[in-house]
């Protein structure tokens, strides 16, 4: 088996150069770091974790909590794609994953009780009831904690700018000469008061007003719903002629419903989703939608939560907002 010391004989430095090297030292040259990260891959090094964990008082682990209401699980259109991007961030930095239940053996344990059964040194809490008294003990505990799309004052979050997200969609909505919009939004949560907020100012930016009757709610991917919803908003004796939707997934049941009435998109009647998930690339017409960027924001999770861990003095409690782009398919018809 390749040792520390038989690496620092192939790359020509210390042991001490190469156990530093291998643990992300700020005082080893990035050259010298990436060279002997390179022989280590090439020789089958494989560093003792039990010694290393027990040296830095650290489990090399990360918890990930997540409890999606719809149980799509790890294939959750925005989820999965972030929580891939945190892991392979994390994996790089040298820590595994965990996902947290409440549920070991035959044990029931609160989220807390759990990080420390598995001694985890972080926890990303991606999906879950922020307000549940268990996730609420978590966030006041000594565990250090990121939150995703959604901010308590305490504690770092990194979060989608949902709002100027709905704001763009808006803007280029009205520039298309829509004035009769409906939004079909998500339940109550941080990030569907982030969008109703960024929905509403944009419209009254643009001098619009709606009826309440064009403001509906559907659970989030709910094809059902938003597929019934659409079928009463074009039911009305005023139907609008655009409709936003929570979600692309949703969209595709709007779609269902319009094309069911014999209705064409968007010659009778425009559409646009939210998130800008793979499957827009086979709807047809292609759908105008804000892409949410999950890498970046996998990514960005993770490098804080790590951050947290390894320089918990000087790591700022922040609210880091990620923007996402503007997708400008075919499902909006311009008009005027």
């Amino acid at each position: 088996m390749v040792s520390m010391k038989d690496l620092a004989k192939i790359c020509g430095v210390s042991v001490a150069t190469v156990s530093k090297a291998l643990n992300d030292y700020s005082d080893v040259g990035e050259d010298t770091k990436r060279r002997i990260r390179e022989a280590a891959e090439a020789a089958g090094y494989l560093p003792n974790t039990v010694a290393r964990a027990a040296k830095m008082n650290r489990s090399w682990n990360l918890g990930i909590l997540y409890a999606d209401e719809a149980q799509s699980g790890l294939t959750h259109d925005y989820f999965s794609p972030v929580l891939d991007s945190f892991r392979r961030q994390a994996e790089n930095k040298g820590y595994d994953i965990t996902f947290m239940n409440k549920h070991v053996a035959d044990q029931r344990m609160s989220y807390y009780e759990y990080c420390r059964f598995r001694q985890v040194d972080g926890v990303l809490i991606a999906c879950t009831d922020f307000y549940n008294a268990d996730v609420q003990a978590l966030i006041r505990s000594e565990v250090p904690v990121v939150t995703l799309d959604h901010v308590f004052d305490n504690r770092i979050a990194v979060v989608s700018d949902n709002g100027k997200g709905m704001a763009a969609l808006v803007n280029y909505v009205c520039s298309m000469g829509h004035t009769k919009i409906a939004y079909i939004h998500g339940a109550d949560s941080s990030v569907t008061r982030s969008r109703k907020g960024g929905f509403y100012r944009s419209l009254a930016a643009h001098g619009i007003e709606i009826p309440d009757t064009y403001i509906r709610e559907a659970d989030y991917r709910d094809v059902a719903a938003a597929r019934a919803i659409t079928q009463e908003l074009l039911d009305m004796p005023d139907p609008p002629t655009c409709i936003f939707y929570p979600d692309d997934y949703a969209a595709i049941g709007g779609m269902r419903a319009i094309r069911e009435k014999g209705w064409r998109i968007p010659d009778d009647v425009s559409v646009v989703g939210y998130d800008g998930i793979p499957i827009d690339r086979v709807l047809r017409p292609r759908l105008t939608t804000i892409h949410q960027a999950t890498a970046r924001i996998g990514k960005t999770a993770a490098e804080q939560l790590i951050g947290l861990i390894e320089k918990p003095k000087t790591m700022p409690v922040e609210h880091i907002l990620i923007e996402g782009t503007l997708m400008e398919g075919e499902s909006v018809k311009k008009i005027g």
